[in-house]
C-alpha cells in the first residue's frame, strides 16, 4: 500500500478507505480500552488522530509510543467522534520506526519561549509554529521564482566569493586559505594576499548587485536569489550575519518602471501566500493575538490577515524624501516629541519614521523615492538637483523599509565622480564600468531581504525564528 499525506487525508474527509500513514506522535492519551494518537507528518499544521485499540495492541507496545516517536500505521478513516476533525484513522496495524524517550526529549507538548526553540533549533521544526514558518517560507521561494519565470526574467547565479563590495561598507567575511597563525607577508610586513587561493583579498558577498547588473545589460531583465553576508556585530532581532537577497535588475527601466515591478512583486507574493498557506497563516495568527493578549490595544499588532490583505488590496503611496520629512516634521508626533530620533533632512530614516508614514499618516503602503546621495550607495543614479538619488525604499506596516532600490547611473563620467569621492577603487572595478563603456542603457533594481518579508508575513518578531539555522554574533550552531 502506498503511503498516503496526512493532507491529502483532510482535504478530502472521505471515510471507509484503507490508508497508509507515517509520521511523528505529537501526543498520546487514552485509558485500558483506546488510545488516542496525534500524527503529524509535516505535510500539514493539522494531525490526524489514530485510534488504537488497547487490547488489539497491548498496553506494553502502546507505552513505547510518546511524543516525537515515528510511527507507519494502516488502517481505516472513520467518521470522528470528536471535535475538531471531520475523520480519524482506526489503526489496524503500527509499526514502530523510531522511539522518543518522554524524560529527555527537549520539545513537550507544552508552550516554549521562543528563545528556548532557538537554542534547539535542531528540533523546532516539530512544533506547530515552526513547521507552519518553514511551510510558508518554501511557498514564498517557489512564488518567487514562478513570478520573475512569469515575466520572462532569467535566474542568474551570481559568486558567493567576491573580490569587490557592493555596499561600500566594510563589514565582509574573508575568504582565506592562509594560515591564520602564520601568514605570508610582503616586504611592508603586510599580509601577501598574492600567496593566497585567489592571489588578492576575498570575502563573501554582500550582494550579487554588480555581477545582476552586467547579466541585465545583455539579456534585459535578471534576479537573483542567494545567500549573501554581513559581518555587522549587530545582535538584534533584525540581524542576521548569513540571510538570503532576492534582486532583479532590469535594462530599460527607469525609477517610475522599477516601482511598478516592486509594487507588482510584493502583492503578487502576498496572494499567493493568502491563496495557499491560510491554514498556516490562520494559526501564526491565532498565536500571535495569544502571545500579544496581555498589552494595551493600541500596542497590539494588526491581525496578520488583515495585515497582509491591507498590502495586497492596497495601490502604494508614492512621495518624495522631501516631502515625507516634511510629513514627519509638521505631525504630531513630532511636535509632541514622540519620535526617539530626530527629523532632519539629510538623516537616514530611522523604522519609526517610516512606520509614522505608513501606519498612522497614509494608512497604506509607502514608496519614497528621491533620496539625499550622501546616504545612498555610489552606484544610484544622481539626479539634477545634484543633491538627492533616483533611489526609492518601500515601506510595511509594523517592519519599516522591505525594499530598497534605485534607478543605477547610466553615465560614466557621473559614475566614475562619484565612485572617486565615495573612494570606491576604480581601477579595480573595471569590469563594473565596462556596462557605461560599451552600450550603456538607462536601467534599475531593487533588492528584497527574504527573512524580512517572511517576518512580515508570518508575524514573527525575530528574524532569528524565520531561517531554519539563524548565524549570528558568537552564534553558528547547528
Amino acid at each position: 500500500m502506498n503511503r498516503t499525506k496526512i493532507k491529502e487525508i483532510l482535504l478530502k474527509g472521505e471515510t471507509g478507505q484503507e490508508v497508509l500513514v507515517k509520521g511523528w506522535v505529537r501526543t498520546k492519551r487514552g485509558s485500558k480500552n483506546v488510545n488516542f494518537i496525534t500524527l503529524n507528518d509535516g505535510s500539514t499544521i493539522h494531525n490526524l488522530q489514530i485510534v488504537a485499540d488497547t487490547q488489539v495492541f497491548g498496553e506494553e507496545f502502546l507505552k513505547d509510543i510518546n511524543t516525537s516517536t515515528s510511527l507507519s500505521v494502516t488502517g481505516e478513516l472513520v467518521s470522528s467522534q470528536g471535535s475538531g476533525q471531520n475523520v480519524e484513522l482506526a489503526a489496524k496495524t503500527i509499526q514502530i520506526y523510531g522511539k522518543s524517550d518522554p524524560d529527555k526529549y527537549p520539545i513537550q507538548p507544552k508552550k516554549h519561549s521562543l528563545e528556548f526553540l532557538r537554542e534547539n533549533a535542531h528540533l523546532r521544526f516539530r512544533t506547530n509554529t515552526f513547521s507552519a514558518i518553514f511551510r510558508i517560507r518554501h511557498a514564498m521561494a517557489y512564488a518567487i521564482h514562478d513570478y520573475f519565470n512569469s515575466k520572462g526574467f532569467v535566474y542568474l547565479h551570481t559568486p558567493i566569493i567576491t573580490a569587490s563590495d557592493a555596499e561600500g561598507a566594510g563589514q565582509m567575511f574573508r575568504v582565506t586559505t592562509l594560515d591564520a597563525s602564520n601568514p605570508p607577508r610582503n616586504e611592508e610586513g603586510k599580509v601577501d594576499f598574492t600567496e593566497d587561493f585567489f592571489g588578492k583579498p576575498t570575502n563573501l558577498t554582500v550582494s550579487g548587485q554588480l555581477e545582476g547588473e552586467l547579466g541585465a545589460t545583455a539579456l534585459g531583465e535578471i534576479y537573483t536569489f542567494g545567500p549573501t553576508f554581513r559581518a555587522e556585530n549587530s545582535n538584534t532581532s533584525r540581524h542576521l550575519a548569513e540571510f538570503w537577497m532576492i534582486e532583479p535588475e532590469m535594462a530599460f527601466y527607469e525609477l517610475t518602471d522599477n516601482m511598478d515591478l516592486a509594487e507588482d512583486f510584493l502583492k503578487s507574493l502576498i496572494r499567493y501566500a493568502l491563496d495557499n498557506c491560510l491554514d498556516d497563516l490562520k494559526f501564526l495568527a491565532s498565536r500571535l493575538k495569544e502571545e500579544e493578549k496581555g498589552k494595551p490595544a493600541d500596542q497590539q499588532s494588526m491581525d496578520l490577515i488583515e495585515k497582509l490583505k491591507f498590502v495586497a488590496e492596497n495601490d502604494f503611496v508614492r512621495l518624495t524624501y522631501t516631502e515625507a520629512i516634511e510629513i514627519l516634521r509638521n505631525s504630531n508626533y513630532y511636535k509632541k516629541k514622540k519620535f526617539q530620533f530626530p527629523v532632519d533632512w539629510g538623516i537616514d530614516l530611522q523604522s519609526e519614521h517610516e512606520r509614522y508614514l505608513v501606519e498612522k499618516h497614509f494608512k497604506k503602503p509607502v514608496i519614497l523615492i528621491d533620496y539625499p546621495k550622501d546616504i545612498k550607495a555610489f552606484y544610484m543614479k544622481q539626479n539634477e538637483d545634484g543633491k538627492t538619488v533616483a533611489a526609492m525604499d518601500v515601506l510595511f506596516p509594523q517592519i519599516g523599509e522591505i525594499i530598497g532600490g534605485s534607478q543605477r547611473e547610466e553615465n560614466l563620467d557621473k559614475l566614475v565622480r562619484r565612485m572617486e569621492e565615495m573612494h570606491i577603487p576604480v581601477e579595480e572595478m573595471g569590469w563594473f564600468l565596462d556596462t557605461r563603456r560599451y552600450g550603456t542603457v538607462p536601467h534599475s533594481g531593487f533588492g528584497l531581504g527574504f527573512e524580512r518579508f517572511i517576518l512580515f508575513v508570518t508575524g514573527m518578531g525575530n528574524i532569528r525564528d524565520v531561517i531554519a539555522f539563524p548565524r549570528t554574533p558568537k552564534n553558528a550552531e547547528f
